[in-house]
């Protein structure tokens, strides 16, 4: 019942929320996925692993413990996973994709060994996967979307390639087909507005440092609208908050430099709410605990800085710690 009236009102209760960041469980959490590669959890999801993999290997970054990883190993896992058209699997039996080619990518940057893998290939196949219109594929299954223009912009950023590989400007020229008169954007022109495509069409605008374009106000008006009573966001209107837009709402906010326009103190409480008592983040209270969500739990409360002296610093538009980035760092 209490599941129904929290979908009917688009909105959860906190109750008994603990006010401490429980980071050592949270480590022990993402050490068991990261040490327990036969698991079934990881065995079920082969078809994500890389992403899988980013997500543990960056919240162990942001909770200071990295170098806990044996980043030989991890980065001779990536390096299998390289197709012959320069792109990355998610999987060594698995086809090629944008999305895991840039997790692939923030991968080897994070362990500092980017020049382990063959950039050339990869710029060539990130640059075969733009059309006419300045959209990209995620593969050669034909559909477009905004998260591959960001996957493809940010992955050739990072290795250092992003001049004379694309048509920037027609990549520009795509993602504001996709900007709505609500300020946000969609997956593709005429589709609805979404936190995740803001982040990642604002990502994209910052990489080519064209955040100018935008209707500022507009824009994060939307975003701090996705603010719910309980201090969680969430994607769209008339949905449920959830942890991972901690990642994505408060990330397009601090793109534009507009963070101060959420509740900070309510956002941290439904994060804090999140987590589990044995380790990990849900997406709401009293959910199961997953990577994903623990990453993006520990990167919005990162970005919110309330937790300054036990997490690093996070870059907003790449998910990435700003010391790992060095000069790549873009906010």
């Amino acid at each position: 019942m209490n599941v129904f009236l929290d979908y009917c009102r688009k909105d959860v209760d906190i109750k008994d929320a603990t006010s401490e960041l429980l980071l050592t469980k949270h480590l022990d959490f993402i050490m068991h996925y990261v040490n327990n590669k036969e698991s079934y959890e990881n065995v079920t999801t082969e078809y994500l692993r890389m992403s899988g993999m980013y997500w543990c290997l960056q919240a162990m970054d942001i909770m200071g413990y990295l170098h806990k990883v044996d980043a030989n190993e991890i980065a001779n896992c990536v390096k299998r996973c390289q197709k012959p058209t320069g792109g990355f699997a998610p999987a060594e039996q698995h086809d090629e994709h944008l999305l895991y080619t840039l997790s692939a990518v923030q991968i080897m940057v994070m362990l500092r060994k980017v020049d382990e893998i063959d950039t050339d290939a990869v710029a060539r196949y990130v640059t075969s996967l733009q059309n006419e219109d300045g959209s990209f594929y995620g593969d050669e299954c034909d559909e477009i979307d905004t998260r591959f223009s960001f996957c493809a912009l940010a992955t050739l950023h990072l290795i250092g390639r992003l001049e004379n590989s694309i048509n920037v400007e027609k990549a520009i020229d795509f993602i504001f087909l996709c900007y709505n008169f609500d300020g946000g954007f969609g997956r593709k022109p005429g589709s609805e507005s979404h936190a995740g495509q803001v982040y990642c069409c604002l990502g994209s605008l910052a990489i080519v440092d064209c955040l100018e374009m935008i209707d500022v106000d507009r824009t994060t008006r939307w975003l701090a609208e996705r603010q719910c009573r309980s201090g969680g966001l969430n994607g769209r209107p008339e949905k449920l908050p959830d942890v991972c837009y901690s990642w994505w709402v408060l990330a397009s906010l601090k793109i534009l430099g507009r963070l101060h326009w959420i509740d900070n103190k309510s956002m941290i409480k439904y994060i804090l709410a999140c987590q589990d008592k044995e380790g990990g983040i849900a997406d709401r209270p009293g959910d199961v605990a997953d990577p994903f969500h623990t990453l993006f739990g520990l990167a919005g409360l990162s970005l919110l800085g309330n937790h300054s002296k036990i997490l690093a610093a996070v870059d907003p538009v790449f998910c990435m710690g700003k010391k790992c980035l060095d000069d790549l760092s873009i906010c």
